[in-house]
Order: C-alpha cells, then sequence, then structure tokens
C-alpha cells in the first residue's frame, strides 16, 4: 500500500534572478501551478540564406533563436488558508517586476541627467534564468508579459489572474564569453547533444541500405 507520504512531490517550474558575478539567487518565482502547455519555437541562424549563396547553404551563424511562450495561473482561491489582505498583487508584481528597472535606479538616472550627464549607461538587469526541472536551466530575456485579471474581491484585489509569459533564450551570441548566462546556455545546448545520442535510428528503420 502506497503511503501518502513515499509519493514524489510534484517539481515546480519558475523564474531565478542571480547576480551574474557571484552566481548567488537573488529572488526565485515559483509558478503557483505547472503550465498545461509550453510553445517552443526555433529559428535557425543560417549564414548567406537572404543572398542565395550556395557555397553558404549548409553553414550556420550560430546558435538558433529560441523562444518559449506560456500561461501562468495565479488563484488566490487555491490557498483559503493564508491570508491575502492585497489578493494576488504580490505574486503580479513579482513577475511584472522583471520587466520594470527598480525605482531606485531610475531616480538615480534622473539626478545625472539634472547634473548635466550627457551620456548615461541603459541600465543593467539581474541575470534570468528559467528553469523547467533540473534539465531545462537557461538564461533568458522577458519578451511579453500579458496579464489578464480574472476575479475581485470586495476592495477589487486581482484574486484569480492568467499571465501569458514570453521568453526568449539568451545565447553565447548575446552574452559576453565567460558570463554565468553564456557558461549556462552552453550546459543548456550540452544537455541537448546528450539526447540526440541517446536516441539515435538506424538507415533500416527508414527502408534503406546505404546513402
Amino acid at each position: 500500500m502506497t503511503r501518502y507520504a513515499d509519493l514524489r512531490k510534484p517539481v515546480r517550474a519558475g523564474i531565478v534572478i542571480v547576480d551574474p558575478e557571484r552566481g548567488t539567487p537573488q529572488r526565485v518565482i515559483v509558478l503557483q501551478f505547472n503550465p498545461d502547455t509550453l510553445e517552443r519555437s526555433l529559428a535557425p541562424q543560417a549564414a548567406g540564406a537572404d543572398q542565395g549563396d550556395r557555397t553558404e547553404a549548409l553553414r550556420l551563424k550560430g546558435p538558433a533563436v529560441e523562444t518559449w511562450k506560456f500561461v501562468a495561473e495565479i488563484d488566490a482561491t487555491d490557498q483559503l488558508d493564508v491570508p491575502a489582505p492585497d489578493g494576488i498583487h504580490p505574486q503580479l508584481a513579482d513577475l511584472e517586476m522583471l520587466v520594470h528597472p527598480t525605482s531606485g535606479r531610475l531616480r538615480a538616472n534622473q539626478a545625472l541627467a539634472a547634473a548635466g550627464t550627457l551620456e548615461i549607461t541603459p541600465i543593467e538587469s539581474p541575470l534570468t534564468l528559467f528553469v523547467w526541472g533540473a534539465r531545462r536551466v537557461m538564461p533568458v530575456r522577458l519578451t511579453e508579459l500579458t496579464v489578464t485579471e480574472e476575479a475581485f474581491d470586495a476592495d477589487l484585489n486581482p484574486i484569480r489572474a492568467s499571465v501569458g509569459v514570453g521568453l526568449r533564450v539568451l545565447s553565447v551570441n548575446d552574452l559576453p564569453a565567460g558570463h554565468r548566462g553564456s557558461e549556462l546556455y552552453l550546459a543548456h545546448l550540452s544537455q541537448k547533444e546528450r539526447y540526440v545520442r541517446s536516441s539515435a535510428g538506424r538507415l533500416e528503420s527508414l527502408g534503406l541500405r546505404g546513402l
């Protein structure tokens, strides 16, 4: 007889904000529910794709541009034992701050502009990792965040929402050599290569004896 204590607890997907120099997690966003579907697309970076150069037909300029899309569900009614005076504002803010610089950084830039600084460096965000199980951990940049608030409490705090998330995987073409994110991308690519080696087929399966 299987006891409840013996059942394996399902792994949650999520996002981790990392200090790129020390590699220490600064913030961990655990998705309340794992999305039911995950859409991935890969756009090959072919050399000479637009010029029609036959000598370049089989060459790649770099890793494919990989994007991920999913819908995250957030529901305060699923946690009735936990007081939620603000509804799901904290969970939504956690995700939304991934695409905002902090107010402190914005005030600092305003002060630089007021002091007559001619060139203000764009604000660098921390390294963002998307985690979908232990075998898929990759550096990403958020490209899309669509929030649909679906229910509210008596104070109009949202208590249920669907959040559409779009991610672009950052490759070695996007990050400096030696950057922690670049190393994590190479590890992500190496995992794909291991899967390829374990799934190799045979020509006979295709009805061929040779090429």
